[in-house]
C-alpha cells in the first residue's frame, strides 16, 4: 500500500483591515502605534490523493512579510512527505530554518503548516479537530475583549459589555494599564456596577506596569471579584508574576506573548501564572501547543488561549479542565463559516477539521502568494 504524500502548497499573505484602529496600554505609553490591520499567513496543503488542509498564522503591527518569506523558504521541505507524520514534519521545518532559532517569527511560519496538516488529518478522518485530538467537551466558556479597548469611552464600554452578554458571551475583558491608574479603576468600577457581581469580568494591562504599580493595582482590583488580571508585568518577568500570583487571591494570567514551548516551560516552572494563555499560531502550531497544555495540566494551571478562537475553540475543548476561550470576531471575514455562541459558551464545530473554508474576501485581501510543488 503506497502512502499519500504532499504534492502542493499554496501560501498567501493576506492583510485583514480592522474597522477601527485598536489602542491598548502599549499605545498610550507610546511603545506602539494603534493597530489598523492583521497580517495573516495562510497555508493550503494538498496531497497527491487530493486531500486538503487549511492552516494559518498571523502577525500584528510587524512581521507579516517576514513570516511569509520564511514560510516560502522552508515549504519545499514538505513536498513529497507523508502528511500524517505531523510531529516529524514540524521537526523537519525547525531544522530547515535552524539558523533563525526555535521561537518567534520562525516557528510562527511553521505554525501555519502545522495547523493545515492537522486540519487535513481530521478532514480525512471525518472528524472535527477537537474529536481527532480527543475532546473533553462540546462547548467552551468564552469571553469578549473587542468591546473593551482603551480608546472606548466609559459609556460605550457599558453598552458594549451589556450587548456581548445579551448575545450569549460568557464574560467581559477590559483593557487597563493607562498611565493614570485612577482612570483604570473608574472604568472597571463602572462596568462592574453596570453588569452586576455575577458576570465574569477580567482585566488586561498588556505588560505596562512595573512591579510597585502592579502590586498596588492588583490590591485595589481584589475588591472587584475578577476572573483574572492579565499581563500586569513584562511578559518575561516570571519572578514578578509569580510574586503577584502568590500574594493575591485574584488569579494572574499571562503567556500570550511567548513564542515557544521552552519559554512557556520557564513560565510554568516559576509558578508565574494561574491562567496560562498560549497562542497556538504564535508558539508554532498545534504540535507545540499540545505539549504546553500537557505541562500546564501537570502544573494544575487553568487555560485561557489567546486570540484565534477559530483554532482555540478546538484546543480548549481538549484541555483537562474547563478553559476560557477568547472571543474575537476580527478574523470572521476570512472564512465562510461562523462559530455559534450560546448561554455563555462557544460551541465546538462538528464539521471535519477546523470546519473552515476561505472566503472570497480573504482572496481579495491577499497581497502576495506563492505556489510550491504541483497540484495532483
Amino acid at each position: 500500500m503506497s502512502h499519500d504524500s504532499i504534492a502542493h502548497i499554496r501560501l498567501s499573505s493576506c492583510y485583514l483591515p480592522l474597522a477601527n484602529p485598536i489602542s491598548d496600554a502599549k499605545v498610550l505609553t507610546g511603545r506602539q502605534k494603534p493597530m489598523t490591520e492583521i497580517a495573516m499567513l495562510l497555508a493550503e496543503i494538498e496531497t497527491r490523493d487530493g486531500d486538503k488542509g487549511l492552516g494559518f498564522s498571523y502577525a500584528k503591527r510587524a512581521g507579516g512579510p517576514g513570516q511569509f518569506a520564511h514560510a516560502r523558504e522552508v515549504a519545499p521541505a514538505l513536498i513529497g512527505e507523508d502528511p500524517s507524520d505531523i510531529s516529524r514534519l514540524w521537526t523537519k521545518l525547525c531544522w530547515a530554518g535552524a539558523s533563525v532559532g526555535r521561537s518567534g517569527l520562525g516557528v510562527q511560519a511553521y505554525g501555519a503548516f502545522d495547523v493545515a496538516l492537522y486540519d487535513l488529518k481530521a478532514r480525512r478522518a471525518g472528524l472535527s479537530l477537537a474529536k481527532l485530538l480527543g475532546s473533553q467537551r462540546d462547548s467552551v466558556r468564552c469571553y469578549n475583549t473587542s468591546g473593551g479597548f482603551l480608546h472606548t469611552p466609559i459609556d460605550q464600554l457599558k453598552v458594549n459589555a451589556a450587548a456581548s452578554i445579551e448575545r450569549g458571551i460568557g464574560g467581559i475583558k477590559l483593557k487597563v494599564g493607562q498611565p493614570d491608574g485612577k482612570i483604570d479603576i473608574e472604568r472597571v468600577e463602572a462596568v462592574r456596577q453596570h453588569l452586576g457581581d455575577h458576570v465574569p469580568l477580567m482585566v488586561d494591562a498588556n505588560q505596562q506596569w512595573d512591579r510597585p504599580k502592579a502590586q498596588r493595582m492588583c490590591r485595589i482590583f481584589e475588591q472587584y471579584n475578577l476572573v483574572w488580571i492579565e499581563e500586569p508585568l513584562d511578559a518575561y518577568d516570571h519572578e514578578g508574576h509569580a510574586a503577584l500570583a502568590a500574594t493575591f487571591d485574584t488569579p494572574i494570567a499571562t503567556g500570550e506573548m511567548l513564542t515557544s514551548l521552552t519559554e512557556h516551560y520557564d513560565l510554568i516552572r516559576h509558578r508565574a501564572a494561574d491562567y496560562l494563555m498560549p497562542d497556538g499560531p504564535r508558539v508554532g502550531g498545534i504540535t507545540p501547543f499540545l505539549k504546553i497544555a500537557a505541562l500546564a495540566e501537570h502544573a494544575g494551571l487553568s487555560l485561557g488561549p489567546h486570540f484565534a478562537m477559530e483554532l482555540h475553540v478546538h484546543l480548549g475543548a481538549v484541555y483537562a479542565t474547563e478553559p476560557w476561550v477568547e472571543h474575537f470576531d476580527w478574523l470572521e471575514p476570512l472564512f465562510n463559516e461562523r462559530l455559534e455562541i450560546r448561554d455563555g459558551r462557544m460551541l465546538v464545530p462538528t464539521r471535519p477539521g477546523l470546519g473552515l473554508s476561505l472566503s472570497e474576501q480573504a482572496r481579495a485581501w491577499t497581497r502576495e502568494s506563492a505556489e510550491i510543488g504541483q497540484r495532483a
